[in-house]
């Protein structure tokens, strides 16, 4: 392997380090609000094979129907939720195995602390 070689692996792997870095801040940008957090928890504790509806969150946050669509947005742009069309209405469901996803990406990065 050439000194070459051994620069461009570095670069390669720190390059990868910087994707993960983002994708861990990204994930954390979505649960970075309260009303976000209450969102994550009504759809986690959803049997898995439900969705939930805007009007079903109004219901249960005490904030409008338009903040609760921007906190979806957020949450959908994040990797946390995402959303399918049902005629007229989106429903919504937390994405498959984002938890698993970031707990490994969070223990991963407090190890090498």
């Amino acid at each position: 392997m050439t000194g070459a070689d051994i620069m461009q692996e570095e670069i390669n792997e720190e390059a990868t380090k910087n994707n993960k870095f983002n994708q861990l801040a990204e994930l954390a940008r979505g649960l970075s609000h309260p009303h976000r957090l209450r969102i994550i928890k009504i759809l986690a504790d959803l049997p898995s094979d439900n969705q939930c509806m805007v009007s079903s969150l109004v219901d249960q946050l005490p904030i409008a129907q338009s903040t609760v669509s921007q906190h979806l947005k957020v949450l959908k742009e994040t990797g946390w939720i995402e959303g399918r069309i049902d005629g007229p209405r989106v429903c919504y469901c937390i994405k498959e195995d984002v938890f698993s996803k970031y707990i490994v990406e969070l223990d991963h990065l407090f190890k090498r602390l």
